[in-house]
């Protein structure tokens, strides 16, 4: 039996501010019209631009069905948000649990990076291929999401855009936003996670989760916490999300 590759879906640049200013659509404060504007104001052709929207109404305004709850959940968070850059907790977490790509692109940069601060694109690249293909698809595909990542605050791009540093990780101290990420990784993992790795989890790894975080999972309707023996805890999705 052939294996089946899995598919790729997030394979388009997408600017933080574009986000923010979907975000600002779906909570009535800004137009669809506008939003165009703004992307052909970006110079992308008529093929990029519904390539585009359809990545935007993913994303924030046309969620598939088991992510409308939890997406609406996330718009009423940041609906208020002032800048762009207040914005990419959303963006982070609608990319993790909507694409699987951007999570797996997430998880591999989040683990290499982690012990001394960079690694080389070719090393996200390599890791992606035995994943998804050695293909040129893929390779265009991974380039976009770095791309995302960086512009999304989370890395910077240097030598030439051959190396990834990762940048400051953003503190986040709200309770609900904290929760709302959380889940946003079980979605994307799809299974339980231990609570202890949970601050340190590669997915999220532009992110400190300041907050007790059992304390946290105890007080979000969305979560539950589970013990396996006497000393093992993990985080789960609550039955009925």
């Amino acid at each position: 039996m052939i294996a089946k590759v899995p598919q790729i879906g997030f394979d388009r640049f997408i600017q933080l501010h574009w986000v923010a200013a979907a975000l600002g659509v779906r909570a009535g404060k800004g137009s669809l019209d506008e939003l165009s504007a703004q992307l052909r104001a970006a110079g992308l052709g008529n093929e990029a631009l519904a390539k585009t929207q359809t990545k935007l109404n993913a994303l924030v305004l046309e969620p598939r069905a088991d992510l409308v709850d939890f997406i609406g959940r996330g718009v009423g968070l940041f609906a208020g948000a002032r800048t762009p850059a207040d914005v990419a907790p959303f963006a982070w977490g609608a990319a993790l649990a909507a694409y699987p790509y951007f999570g797996r692109v997430a998880e591999f940069t989040g683990r290499l990076t982690s012990i001394q601060g960079d690694c080389s694109v070719a090393e996200v690249h390599r890791r992606m291929s035995e994943v998804y293909g050695d293909r040129e698809v893929t390779k265009r595909a991974t380039q976009a999401v770095l791309q995302t990542q960086a512009n999304w605050g989370a890395v910077a791009r240097v030598e030439k855009g051959k190396r990834l540093v990762r940048l400051p990780a953003r503190g986040l101290t709200d309770q609900r936003t904290v929760a709302w990420l959380i889940e946003a990784a079980l979605r994307y993992q799809g299974k339980a996670m231990a609570l202890a790795t949970l601050q340190s989890t590669a997915v999220l790894y532009p992110f400190l989760l300041g907050q007790p975080l059992a304390y946290v999972v105890a007080n979000s309707e969305a979560l539950e916490l589970r013990s396996e023996g006497p000393s093992q805890q993990f985080v789960a999705l609550h039955a009925a999300i």
